[in-house]
């Protein structure tokens, strides 16, 4: 009996360390309000770090281009022929990655941000070569080769002091918003977007609608279109696809940093280029190069401008720009009228315009009197230091050299492009070339042009033809383009708008279309020239 009471007393004890032990463990996940109150806490799971996998970020932008293709040909033959010529000419595109350098990262955010191809980053390759000063026959001008038209349409300004055209950023905003209308007009696709861009919605719609009547495919690639278009989307293409593999075609791409090139700093008057560069601690030509859509010496005198400047520059532009007073962004100079001297006169002296100049004296009219005191912005330094304005570019193509003998031709009362390239023995797109004119402008009268000859005509032999009186009618065929008036095309060919309308039976109130055929008798004076 004494040995089982043992047993069972020493059982009982057991089972009460056992409980108190386990009160013990879970007592770790118990929290003590009071004496008479407890709170249970769950146990936290710890779970393992998930490894955070970061995304690769291109340094060279190139390559940030490269992975982010979209836009292709059927077959690589599309591009067999663009592809041979640069791996004939492999130093172009290294010429042309390098000149891209500064803008290539603002063109590429901007065309991103419209949720354009990437692709379309690379078309100023095919447009201007990255040349933000290039012109082209068809008067298209800039980085995007904006005809003055679709300039205007897009909201790219020009006046005496700027082209838009030629601005980086608003003409790259401006081609982005052109390419995103042209993608919807073109149901998203790109390939026909781009070739519009190159000659005209109008023609692609066409060309479009003609392929579709003939039951056939209504692609790009199956169209009907001016050979510069037809090769216009393959270069693109191919460019991308030298880009993408500059090894394989034995290509040089010069890197790009994939980060900010530039920064906008605005201005809220007007500056000399020259004091910009100074407080930048750029030269005068970088401004220029940078903000290639400043014709003169200033910056625009109807502020505000945003100003494009190198990222590391821009700092220390802005802080000259506290340092220094308002009155030292543009040198002024109090002239007094002399005898002679008119307010045209005083602008075209001191390079500004007869506008500013009234602004800024706070005058109703133009009228002036000898003895006049006149406020006059000055440019700081000499003109040939500011190597990049249209008037020193001009310069230098007047005194480049080509093939031929060169004439300069001083503009006179009469003249028209037709009329000079007939006396000339050349083309008015050469005469429009070699001088960077627009077609639908007329001559300014004292205006300087460059021509070069071939078989130059002598002037004596023309002023014979001339007394006899020799008069001679011969039919041009014309086709209506995109901006064409009867006014335009009368001034073009030196015609009244009555013969236009008297050879062509033309209604007054109906518009002219975009390639109606108008007969047009035009006078040649010498019957040697075609």
């Amino acid at each position: 009996m004494f040995g089982w009471a043992l047993i069972l007393k020493f059982l009982k004890y057991l089972f009460y360390s056992s409980f108190l032990l386990v009160g013990a463990c879970e007592s770790t996940t118990t929290t003590t309000v009071n004496t008479e109150t407890t709170v249970a806490i769950k146990p936290v799971k710890v779970e393992k770090a998930k490894s955070v996998v970061k995304p690769v970020v291109e340094a060279n932008l190139w390559q940030y281009i490269s992975n982010r293709q979209t836009l292709s040909a059927p077959s690589q033959k599309k591009l067999f022929w663009h592809i041979d010529w640069f791996k004939k000419n492999p130093d172009y595109l290294t010429r042309v990655t390098k000149r891209a350098k500064p803008y290539l990262y603002l063109v590429t955010k901007e065309v991103e941000k419209a949720g354009l191809p990437i692709e379309i980053a690379l078309l100023p390759i095919v447009e201007s070569a990255y040349y933000p000063f290039s012109y082209s026959h068809g008067t298209a001008s800039g980085l995007w080769q904006f005809i003055p038209s679709t300039g205007r349409l897009y909201g790219l300004k020009e006046d005496w002091w700027y082209d838009g055209r030629r601005d980086v950023l608003a003409s790259t905003k401006a081609a982005v918003k052109y390419l995103k209308n042209l993608n919807k007009l073109f149901k998203g696709d790109y390939l026909l977007a781009i070739a519009a861009y190159n000659s005209g919605p109008g023609r692609v719609q066409k060309a479009i609608q003609k392929n579709k009547r003939l039951g056939k495919k209504a692609d790009f690639w199956h169209l009907d279109l001016p050979a510069e278009t037809r090769g216009y989307v393959p270069r693109l293409l191919a460019v991308a696809e030298l880009i993408k593999h500059p090894d394989r075609y034995g290509q040089t791409i010069t890197p790009v940093d994939n980060k900010p090139q530039l920064q906008v700093v605005e201005l809220d008057s007007q500056f000399d280029l020259a004091t910009i560069a100074q407080w930048a601690d750029i030269t005068l030509d970088d401004v220029y190069t940078l903000n290639p859509g400043l014709k003169r010496w200033a910056t625009p005198s109807n502020p505000p401008y945003a100003i494009l400047l190198p990222v590391d520059k821009a700092k220390i532009f802005e802080k000259n720009l506290k340092k220094h007073p308002k009155n030292a962004r543009v040198r002024w100079l109090r002239h007094k009228v002399s005898p002679g001297e008119s307010l045209s006169y005083l602008a075209k002296k001191f390079k500004t315009t007869l506008s500013q100049i009234k602004s800024i004296n706070n005058m109703k009219n133009n009228l002036i009197k000898v003895g006049d005191h006149l406020i006059v912005p000055l440019a700081q330094r000499a003109d040939n230091d500011y190597a990049l304005s249209e008037e020193e570019r001009e310069k230098r193509r007047l005194n480049a050299k080509k093939t031929g003998v060169k004439v300069v031709h001083t503009v006179a009362k009469g003249d028209s492009l037709w009329k000079l390239a007939r006396q000339y023995n050349t083309q008015i797109k050469s005469i429009v070339k070699w001088n960077h004119l627009t077609h639908d402008q007329p001559l300014s009268i004292g205006k300087k042009l460059v021509i070069w000859q071939v078989k130059p005509i002598k002037d004596k032999d023309l002023s014979k033809i001339t007394s006899v009186g020799i008069d001679i009618n011969r039919k041009v065929t014309y086709r209506v383009k995109s901006g064409d008036n009867l006014s335009k095309i009368a001034k073009k060919f030196n015609v009244s708008i009555n013969d236009l309308k008297s050879w062509n039976q033309l209604d007054i109130k109906k518009p002219l279309q975009i390639g109606q055929k108008l007969k047009i008798i035009v006078n040649v004076v010498n019957s040697k020239m075609k």
